[in-house]
């Protein structure tokens, strides 16, 4: 069974496809084949401004997690040999200071269906038994269907091609690292300056892992996004560039304002 025929994902495409194929006729007269590559950034920009609440959500709950970083720091200490009352303080702390540990994934999760349906919108040559218009759209004169891992597979690459591709996934690794610079290591840093020293190994008892490896892994991982822009069609492309500049500045942003309302109330 195709994966987009699955009726909740067929519904998601066909409703994506109306919204899109719409946005890109009232823009034609002004954008030309570019039209519909813009209609996707202007449907990226509004799922992204629909998810504001979210996105101050999990950047509060960031730096709530900082601040209670020596806290959570103690209660490892306190009830080291009780796991689960360890647990249930945690949960206890997280629940009074009205953070969630969780929050950190919702806006990667909300987004998933919007990229699928970008991803299928350009894959698929009819939608709702009808040809697809979109097709024919291009941007910078690269049909939005057109993806990078195939054409280095092919015979038909072209310099032009290849620089629309190349130029994108150059603006995601760039957007990337400065959300690594400006965003990330100042919070990591804040988080270990608040993270007091590692208790002294106790015979006999079992330590807490140093988990430093895996985070500084894990600081990596959203330049897997320039990798992921070669495989999918220009127009997803075009989506997590798009996506990947708001949640700099928004981050940038809600970190500051945030972080100086959370600074000033503790």
């Amino acid at each position: 069974m195709n994966l987009y025929d699955f009726l909740p994902i067929r519904l998601l495409i066909e409703g994506a496809y109306w919204i899109v194929t719409h946005l890109s006729d009232l823009l034609e007269p002004l954008a030309g084949a570019e039209s519909a590559a813009i209609a996707i950034v202007l449907l990226t920009l509004a799922v992204r401004a629909a998810l504001i609440p979210v996105g101050r959500s999990q950047v509060k709950a960031t730096v709530m997690r900082q601040r209670l970083a020596p806290e959570l720091a103690e209660l490892q200490r306190r009830y080291k040999k009780n796991p689960e009352q360890l647990q249930r303080k945690t949960m206890e702390l997280y629940k009074r200071e009205k953070a969630s540990p969780m929050a950190g994934c919702l806006p990667m999760l909300l987004q998933m269906p919007v990229l699928m349906a970008v991803y299928g919108l350009f894959m698929r040559p009819e939608i709702h038994g009808e040809a697809n218009q979109l097709l024919s759209h291009t941007f910078l004169g690269v049909p939005l269907d057109s993806r990078l891992s195939v054409m280095l597979g092919g015979t038909s690459l072209e310099f032009g091609s290849l620089a629309v591709f190349v130029s994108i996934m150059a603006l995601i690794g760039g957007v990337t690292w400065l959300s690594r610079r400006y965003v990330q290591q100042p919070a990591a840093q804040r988080a270990a300056q608040a993270q007091p020293a590692r208790p002294a190994p106790v015979d006999g008892l079992p330590q807490m892992p140093d988990l430093s490896g895996l985070t500084k892994m894990l600081g990596f991982m959203p330049f897997l996004t320039v990798l992921f822009a070669a495989f999918v069609p220009l127009a997803a492309a075009l989506y997590l560039l798009t996506t990947t500049t708001w949640t700099f500045c928004e981050r940038l942003i809600l970190s500051k304002t945030i972080g100086a309302t959370v600074s000033a109330s503790s």
